[in-house]
């Protein structure tokens, strides 16, 4: 078995390992791995557990996780937003969970070196980012959903579009590894790290949550300075020290993936000993078993909510992966062998207030195909 990730002072491998097998037991036997044993499954969710099942060795649940993926994908790239034991109880189409394969596919690569199984996963992860692609507005932002009647909702988030930012890095990578430009993605990226930097009012206003704090760090948009400035600027707002990172900032509940998140866009940032604080300071939450519980609500000294998330579990291993370069996509998060994006918009654009017009638009399109040739 390959070496399993440990952090020292915080998790030994063996306890990793605990870990992971809480993950594995409860996905379902068709490959799908629900937020809790009898719970729901959405796609991203799903890919974060099979992420954390690889870096922790567990190759078999991982393979057949990727191939429930590849098994339910819809012929237009997407998934549903929601499962509950195989019946779709939701079908609206999630951009930020359907562009997650790519990362998860980025990622098993990094760790397995694997050429046929990435090749095989190649024609999914295509049609998805361009599923999510054919989402985006002119001015950059994606929009975060289509409806169940095929119409894509007015807004954009900022947490989701930054992931989004991340999986097509991630999908420009495979498209390199598999020797087929795609020069629609690389003006999509660029054309959203533009937005995620410059156009705050393009997204729909979610302050209140941490992830839309630390996300543009931990997904790479807001890097160098910009970065650490960001994570400095709010750090008060979510920390609770000793307990972890709130999920909203206005209610006493500390969340352990939004702990573990928050640690990774650290460790991004460059800030290794607030990262591994951060880690730590979550396990309050962990069981004998390995299995993580999601939150604590510190003012009544209460779980909440009473199950053990797959997400929390998976948080935990990717960021003590992360943290103690285990394996090959130890550093993902922190952009190592991805493509650079630059801003090809620049920052007079001329369109803080409007989107971009079809012209520019397309001027931007003929730039990125002469520059990516």
């Amino acid at each position: 078995m390959p070496d399993v990730p440990s952090l020292a002072g915080v998790l030994t491998s063996d306890q990793v390992a605990c870990t992971a097998s809480a993950i594995a037991a409860v996905q379902e036997p068709n490959g799908a791995i629900p937020w809790f044993a009898g719970g729901h499954t959405d796609v991203w969710d799903h890919v974060e557990s099979a992420m954390a099942l690889t870096a922790a060795g567990r190759r078999i649940e991982a393979d057949r996780a990727y191939d429930w993926m590849l098994d339910t994908q819809r012929p237009d790239g997407s998934w549903p937003i929601r499962i509950d034991q195989g019946t779709v109880t939701d079908p609206g189409s999630d951009t930020n969970f359907c562009a997650y394969l790519a990362t998860g596919i980025w990622h098993r690569w990094l760790v397995t070196a694997d050429f046929r199984a990435t090749a095989q996963a190649w024609p999914a992860v295509k049609a998805a980012l361009g599923f999510v692609v054919s989402m985006q507005r002119r001015r950059g932002e994606v929009a975060w959903a289509r409806g169940a009647g095929g119409t894509p909702v007015r807004t954009a988030l900022l947490a989701g579009s930054s992931s989004i930012y991340l999986s097509l890095r991630c999908g420009l990578a495979l498209a390199e590894l598999m020797g087929e430009s795609q020069p629609d993605w690389e003006l999509a990226a660029g054309l959203l790290r533009h937005a995620l930097l410059l156009h705050p009012e393009a997204f729909d206003r979610k302050d209140r949550f941490s992830m839309d704090w630390y996300y543009p760090v931990l997904a790479g948009p807001f890097d160098g300075g910009r970065a650490m400035a960001r994570l400095n600027q709010r750090w008060d707002d979510f920390v609770v020290p000793g307990l972890g990172a709130r999920c909203v900032d206005d209610r006493p509940w500390v969340t352990g993936a939004e702990t573990c998140e928050l640690a990774l866009s650290l460790d991004v940032a460059g800030d290794r000993a607030r990262a591994v604080a951060m880690v730590s300071s979550m396990h309050h939450l962990r069981e004998d078993d390995g299995a993580y519980g999601t939150g604590y609500v510190y003012a009544d000294d209460a779980r909440w909510p009473v199950e053990q998330s797959s997400w929390t579990a998976a948080a935990v291993i990717l960021a003590v992966d992360a943290l103690s370069n285990a394996t090959g996509g130890a550093g993902l998060f922190r952009g190592e062998g991805l493509p650079q994006i630059q801003d090809i918009v620049g920052d007079d654009c001329g369109c803080r207030d409007a989107a971009p017009s079809a012209d520019r638009v397309a001027s931007l399109a003929a730039y990125t195909l002469e520059n990516t040739k």
